[in-house]
């Protein structure tokens, strides 16, 4: 009929949906808005590895004994970072850069500077992975004694990481610092402590960027995927019965980079037993 509308043909249709789709995108991105996925989340592209950043200042101490005795539990969960993988190369971090735990698990590279009296003359930078919390001391001021105080960036080395490039004798030097990927031998780990209705899921030996900022779970039968909260440090926690289940995690780190752990621990998965993965960022 004269003057009537006619539906274009389907695929006419489809044609002009990605126009106008690809129109759509092209004037978020003009304006600076970040494209979302059709589920309205923000689509993040994560192509590559996690690459180093650059480099701060800040300074650096030292605690614990000569063989990195004291230091190798703390408050991001780890019951022995010796153990666990990531020996006594290990940092606590001042509160603005501990972040509540969201740090846990990173790596720096960490390099003595400006001090000729208490840096090792051409000591290469030691790499460290965030294991603990240096907490403020607010009987002392930020530059004498309250090294970690906010909003101070600071770094309380292990005395073996320390003595790789400072003087024991200077107690306190001027360092650099910069974030680089942690590099991990096998898979990721899993070990779930607590109780059937309340389960503690410690991850460790995470590549990549290391610190974990989100952890999800999904069981082969009646557990779907289900997202876990921070308990504290690297402790992940969720209140659902995950026994006699074959458990698969999804670990997504700083960098919004996901990795999935499929199956990893096994139907008769036990409380206090490490499982690792095969897979790793």
């Amino acid at each position: 009929m004269s003057g009537s509308w006619t539906a274009p043909p389907p695929v006419v249709s489809l044609l002009l949906l990605v126009g106008l789709t690809a129109a759509v995108a092209g004037v978020a991105a003009a304006g600076g808005a970040k494209p979302l996925t059709p589920g309205g989340r923000v689509v993040h592209h994560n192509h590559g590895r996690f690459a180093a950043g650059p480099w701060k200042p800040a300074h650096a101490t030292f605690y614990g004994g000569r063989d990195g005795s004291g230091t190798t539990a703390g408050a991001c969960g780890y019951k022995d970072t010796a153990a666990e993988g990531y020996g006594v190369q290990t940092v606590a971090l001042s509160t603005v850069l501990f972040a509540d735990g969201a740090a846990c698990g990173g790596c720096y590279e960490v390099r003595c500077v400006d001090s000729p009296q208490g840096c090792k003359a051409g000591a290469p930078p030691v790499t460290v992975t965030a294991t603990n919390l240096c907490p403020p001391n607010y009987e002392q001021s930020g530059d004498s004694g309250g090294w970690c105080n906010p909003p101070r960036e600071h770094f309380d080395l292990t005395m073996p990481a320390f003595l790789q490039i400072a003087q024991e004798k200077a107690g306190i030097v001027p360092i650099s610092y910069r974030r680089v990927p942690c590099t991990k031998q096998g898979g990721i780990r899993y070990t779930i402590t607590g109780t059937k209705y309340f389960n503690l899921v410690m991850v460790t030996n995470v590549g990549g960027a290391g610190d974990v900022t989100a952890v999800s779970v999904k069981g082969d039968d009646r557990v779907k995927w289900t997202e876990l909260k921070r308990n504290w440090g690297q402790v992940w926690q969720a209140a659902e019965d995950l026994t006699g289940e074959s458990l698969t995690f999804r670990v997504m780190t700083s960098d919004h980079r996901k990795a999935t752990s499929w199956h990893v621990l096994p139907k008769n998965w036990q409380f206090g037993v490490t499982y690792q993965a095969s897979k790793n960022f």
